[in-house]
């Protein structure tokens, strides 16, 4: 079992996510639960491609955090 950081960013009509230790892994959705459910979709069918090419699977290196300021 591995775990991915995910990015999720907010556009003007749905949602995007990206997985920055798999290059070329985006999903869109229109929630959360959408976006959620279809990159853990996007995810599972890189590596399995990753795999059927013989390419190794890169480790999660990714970490993400979320940090307060005071706006002005």
């Amino acid at each position: 079992m591995r775990r991915y950081t995910v990015i999720i960013e907010t556009g003007p009509h749905n949602l995007s996510a990206y997985v920055p230790d798999l290059p070329g892994c985006v999903a869109v959705g229109d929630s959360r639960e959408e976006i959620e459910r279809n990159i853990q979709e996007a995810i599972e069918f890189h590596i399995a491609g990753l795999r059927e090419d013989g390419l190794p699977v890169p480790e999660p290196r990714s970490a993400s955090t979320v940090v307060e300021v005071v706006a002005a």
